[in-house]
């Protein structure tokens, strides 16, 4: 039998064994909209619970527009020509766009261009708009405005809490400790300060059952998102969202503009109907992607298909993640200096779960811990050595299909195997948990 895993730009087919217990598991597809810049300036046009964006922004505004960095498959390309058609009538010098890299690495200038593209007059943006990236470690180019109810000392972006109009623009997939991505995340942690993020992905919000896939209500670390979002707003005169949501193909499926709140449930409520999905019972051994390019570019990233798996996985099980991971562990942030300090995953849940312990991408290491924990994870990748992974606490395969063959003599020829070809856009969960 083969499948073909979202895999880098080509995609990844695997072969099985033809006698071998396989379910695969993917979103209900939903065909691209037709016109979807047109689908854009409509809602725009016609937003949820709030005015046309055209009649809210004055021509003396300064506007702020934050667009995802370059590990998002966000079609910027798209969203962001839609928005400036919109506002044209305010000067392009009162417009900047921020790139809400949150504790990314900056992106470059190919990469914004390829990014970004052209106004649908045919003007690189990169060209006509300022643009700004976010630096978590820069406390002089942030300002503090605050403290949540939950303690949090809010730093983000001063330039763009100067702007009389702030627009998030983002996508909306389930989240693996968010609940659902877009909304507020486009500004905590996509401009804030390091430590802003760190109090929010802190050990006591993760391991916190409610912070997973799916859920916002009662999930501490969303709803602290919410919060500082809704702070940030507060010196605005407009705060207006752009979230779309993706088929497996990155095209447009739906628009969700206006009020936050309310365009962001109405995005997250379509998302729920077709990329969750019910299952019987765990499984065996469970197979995913992570979901290709670019959402597969590093290691660190790939940590969301681990979860997704882990959500279906028997304890005890194996779990298998193909990733490109072109661009290595990597080598920018913290996560691989995080993993080399600890010499198993319960060493690095003990670390990071050490009172005051702070540290970036701790997240992320915490996350793969538990998974970890629950299951034995193979990585497949075409760019990183089988050293790379052993000191990443992962276990390397180099033949999908062979592994799978191997491990079927060790739970029996009737186990049971899932595929998740598309990774984290899928997102499984036991049916008797619903």
């Amino acid at each position: 039998m083969q499948f073909k895993l979202a895999y880098g730009k080509t995609g990844l087919t695997i072969t099985l064994p033809d006698a071998a217990n396989v379910t695969v598991v993917e979103p209900a597809f939903v065909a691209a909209l037709p016109d979807q810049i047109g689908a854009v300036r409509d809602a725009l046009r016609d937003p949820i619970g709030a005015q046309a964006l055209r009649e809210t922004v004055n021509a003396s505004d300064t506007v702020g527009i934050v667009f995802s960095d370059i590990t998002r498959p966000t079609p910027n390309h798209i969203l962001l020509p839609a928005l400036l058609a919109e506002l044209d009538h305010v000067p392009d010098e009162q417009i900047v766009l921020f790139n809400a890299t949150g504790t990314h690495r900056p992106n470059t200038e190919s990469e914004l261009r390829t990014m970004l593209g052209a106004t649908l007059s045919g003007d690189a943006i990169v060209d006509r708009f300022r643009i700004v990236q976010n630096d978590a470690n820069d406390r002089a180019s942030h300002e503090l405005i605050g403290t949540t109810s939950r303690g949090n000392d809010v730093w983000l972006h001063r330039e763009f809490l100067a702007c009389a109009v702030q627009i998030p623009t983002g996508f909306i997939e389930p989240h693996f400790f968010a609940g659902y991505s877009g909304a507020g995340k486009a500004i905590m942690p996509g401009l804030a300060l390091l430590e802003t993020i760190l109090r929010n992905h802190s050990a006591v919000n993760l391991d916190d059952p409610r912070t997973t896939w799916g859920h916002t209500t009662g999930n501490p670390l969303w709803e602290e998102v919410r919060e500082v979002a809704q702070m940030a707003a507060q010196s605005a005169r407009v705060s207006f969202l752009l979230n779309v949501t993706l088929n497996r193909d990155k095209a447009i499926t739906g628009v969700f503009a206006g009020a936050m709140d309310q365009a962001h449930a109405a995005g997250c409520a379509f998302v729920k109907d077709t990329a969750m999905v019910p299952v019987a019972e765990a499984f065996d051994m469970v197979i995913t992607s992570n979901s290709g390019y670019p959402l597969d570019l590093n290691l660190y990233q790939t940590v969301k298909g681990m979860s997704a798996a882990a959500l279906v996985v028997k304890p005890g099980g194996t779990i298998i993640a193909a990733a490109d991971c072109w661009d290595g562990l990597p080598d920018h942030g913290e996560y691989a200096q995080l993993l080399h300090s600890a010499d198993s995953p319960a060493a690095l849940l003990e670390m990071v779960r050490a009172p005051g312990y702070q540290r970036q991408d701790m997240w992320q290491g915490h996350i793969q811990a538990l998974v970890s924990q629950k299951a034995e994870v193979y990585v497949y990748s075409d760019h990183l050595t089988d050293a790379q992974l052993e000191a990443a606490l992962l276990k390397p395969c180099r033949n999908i299909g062979a592994l799978v063959a191997d491990l079927l003599t060790r739970y029996g020829s009737d186990a049971s195997i899932c595929v998740l070809p598309e990774g984290p856009q899928t997102i499984p969960y036991l049916a008797e948990q619903a």
